[in-house]
C-alpha cells in the first residue's frame, strides 16, 4: 500500500526570476509537495517522512541559489526530494505571487514529478 504525503502552501522567500531585477531582492514563493511513499510499517515516525527535514530541504535549495526558471527550482527540489528521501515520486509545484505580467494574475507556477524508477 502507498500513501501521499502533502505539504502545500509552504513560504519561502528566494532570489529567483527570469530578470536580473527579479534576483536583486527577496520575494515570497509558495511551495506544494506531494511525495508518494510505502504506507508506514508502524505509527512512528522513523517509518515515515519528516515534514520538518522536507521544508528545511526546501529552504536550503531555495537559499542557496538564484534559478531564472520556476522548472529549475522544482526540478532541483523534485531530484533532491527523490535522492534524500526514501519516496516513489516527488511533485514540487512553485508558485510566484508576485509577478508582472502587464495583467491581472494570482500567480505564476511550474510543476515538476520525479520518479523512482
Amino acid at each position: 500500500m502507498t500513501v501521499l504525503v502533502e505539504i502545500a502552501g509552504l513560504q519561502l522567500e528566494g532570489r529567483h526570476g527570469a530578470l536580473e531585477a527579479e534576483r536583486e531582492s527577496l520575494q515570497p514563493f509558495l511551495y506544494d509537495v506531494a511525495l508518494e511513499l510505502d504506507e508506514p510499517a508502524a505509527d512512528e515516525l522513523v517509518h515515515t517522512v519528516d515534514y520538518r527535514e522536507v521544508a528545511s530541504l526546501i529552504r536550503e535549495i531555495s537559499g542557496s541559489r538564484e534559478f531564472h526558471l520556476l522548472e529549475s527550482l522544482a526540478g532541483t527540489i523534485a531530484g533532491a526530494l527523490l535522492d534524500r528521501f526514501p519516496v516513489d515520486s516527488a511533485t514540487v509545484r512553485v508558485r510566484k505571487p508576485h509577478v508582472e505580467l502587464g495583467l491581472p494574475v494570482d500567480y505564476t507556477a511550474a510543476s515538476v514529478r520525479r520518479e523512482r524508477r
